[in-house]
């Protein structure tokens, strides 16, 4: 779709799936579910949608899905599906992965970073061979050291090998990528979470990361177990969702299967979701 004089284009990754109670913390399964119809092990289908950004320009990708660098058993356990991956889905835009100038991670979990890196020769190496990687400097300090709460949301190759190439940008706080895009710290679901404003001719699109990473999230309060600090993502969402309201943002949402780009709109004294 057009914003001002960018494009803004939603690719996916596929889907994968986690557990819905910890998707919903302390939101009862008998509210939730509504939204979302779990499995038999209680696992919810999540989407794993990035962010294509063509200013003119430079091309932009914000995060980059799961990859395939999974072996049998972990495949299974989270249930990842490919029916698309990033790659074919810039392919059938004519991009490959040369053409890709900037990768915006907002974090370093393996749901948003898998296809920073590919497997090739034996090796695993960065997909995007001319881009900057762009990553909050104690994001990437944490995924070097996590802690036991949340380790296993890192895989070292998602984003050593873009290290060792020297392909990594660490950015400090709030931060300008190109003209029209701009990171923005914001703590929450983890302390080093960096959600994306995108500008262009007055209009304004927004990727939450997992801020709000469904459209089933934007109730305050519903916050997810994997939030290190439900209470500051509860205070972020509380701030910024009249804004996207009142501001008429395009809204990204990365893990909804359903609902990947919509503006938020109130009726009735709630929040209502406009798919665009």
């Amino acid at each position: 779709m057009k914003l001002g004089s960018f494009d803004i284009e939603v690719i996916s990754d596929g889907t994968f799936a986690l557990d819905g109670g910890a998707m919903f913390s302390v939101v009862p399964r008998v509210l939730w579910e509504r939204f979302f119809r779990p499995d038999d092990l209680n696992r919810i289908r999540l989407g794993l949608n990035a962010l294509l950004v063509r200013t003119g320009r430079e091309n932009i990708l914000v995060d980059t899905g799961i990859g395939h660098k999974w072996d049998p058993r972990s495949r299974d356990r989270y249930s990842i599906t490919h029916e698309t991956d990033i790659l074919s889905e810039l392919g059938a835009r004519g991009l490959g992965p040369e053409d890709i100038d900037i990768v915006i991670n907002t974090h370093l979990h393996f749901d948003h970073a898998g296809t920073n890196t590919v497997e090739r020769d034996g090796e695993i190496v960065p997909t995007f061979p001319r881009a900057r990687y762009v990553v909050q400097r104690g994001e990437l300090e944490h995924a070097r050291s996590p802690h036991e709460r949340d380790r296993a949301s890192y895989r070292p190759e998602d984003f050593e090998p873009v290290a060792r190439a020297g392909q990594i940008e660490q950015v400090d706080g709030d931060s300008e990528v190109v003209p029209g895009v701009r990171v923005l710290k914001l703590s929450g679901h983890n302390r080093d979470l960096q959600c994306v404003r995108i500008d262009s001719e007055g209009e304004t699109a927004f990727v939450f990361a997992d801020l709000l990473p469904t459209t089933a999230h934007i109730a305050p309060a519903w916050v997810m177990s994997y939030d290190l600090y439900p209470v500051e993502t509860l205070e972020q969402k509380k701030r910024l969702i009249p804004q996207a309201v009142r501001e008429r943002w395009v809204c990204v949402f990365e893990h909804d299967p359903h609902i990947p780009l919509a503006r938020l709109i109130e009726q009735n004294e709630r929040i209502e979701v406009l798919r665009v």
